[in-house]
């Protein structure tokens, strides 16, 4: 379960989704959420699946790996489920003791639950596609106009990106600390809930030292390179859009728009 996450991490492969400007990745992830959003009925959905699909292939980031990110909420999946399922009022299909399951319930639960896994998936797909260092740059871009506000634009993404780069860190240590305790006689697969929540003690207690001893070293490290925020650091590698960037706009472009017709339409 724990190696099933793949948010934060990076699929290192060549790729036309790979090339592309992070920029383009992050506004584009956050247009296709707010498109999840206002998808209405089966058609916008289908919409929504099919161009997924396609930037799944385009990726070239196997399908498995991108599912088995989906293991880490299927509780929540279910519980959403569950919940629309039998508190939806409308059409009485099926009753089981005071609960009733409606026509209109299955509808909204069903949606939900696809609306979760689209969310999670293109959002890991960000992230497999996009290397740290070029998320950071890409954030720091994006969230440009807010340094007239005086917000420390490059702080906010140099945290983002370092939170986003501590996922698999901790994931692996996590992976560790469980091995290390299940060959000293602990049981982690025990039906009582109660004795599976006691065994999670000598689990966190570790991992919380490990988190926390490498952000030591990493603001250590950072002192040592006399870093001092954002302010006139200059790029290595600048980003510059490029042919395929301004085609992937047009096309993100006309995905929204084709999102909007069908709720005005539909």
């Amino acid at each position: 379960m724990i190696r099933d996450i793949t948010l934060g991490q990076y699929y290192q492969t060549e790729s036309v989704l790979h090339g592309l400007d992070p920029r383009l990745k992050i506004i584009g992830t956050f247009l296709y959420i707010i498109s999840l959003f206002l998808v209405r009925d089966i058609f916008g959905y289908a919409v929504a699946g099919i161009f997924l699909a396609v930037l799944i292939v385009l990726s070239h980031v196997p399908f498995k790996f991108m599912v088995r990110g989906l293991k880490g909420i299927l509780v929540l999946l279910i519980f959403t489920g569950v919940v629309n399922v039998f508190l939806t009022p409308g059409e009485v299909l099926v009753s089981v003791w005071k609960f009733n399951i409606t026509r209109e319930g299955l509808k909204v639960g069903s949606r939900m639950v696809i609306r979760l896994v689209f969310l999670v998936i293109g959002s890991s797909l960000m992230t497999l596609t996009t290397t740290p260092n070029r998320l950071t740059d890409g954030l720091e871009r994006v969230l440009k106009p807010l340094k007239r506000l005086k917000l420390p634009v490059h702080e906010m993404a140099m945290i983002m990106s370092i939170a986003l780069g501590f996922i698999p860190i901790l994931i692996e240590e996590l992976d560790k600390i469980m091995k290390a305790q299940s060959a000293r006689g602990a049981d982690f697969e025990s039906k009582k809930l109660s004795a599976r929540i006691k065994s999670m003690v000598p689990i966190l207690v570790p991992l919380f030292v490990s988190a926390f001893r490498r952000a030591g070293d990493l603001a250590t490290a950072m002192e040592a390179r006399c870093y001092h925020g954002g302010e006139g650091r200059t790029k290595l590698k600048p980003l510059r859009y490029r042919r395929a960037d301004y085609i992937a706009y047009l096309v993100l472009i006309l995905y929204f728009i084709l999102i909007i017709a069908e709720g005005i339409i539909f």
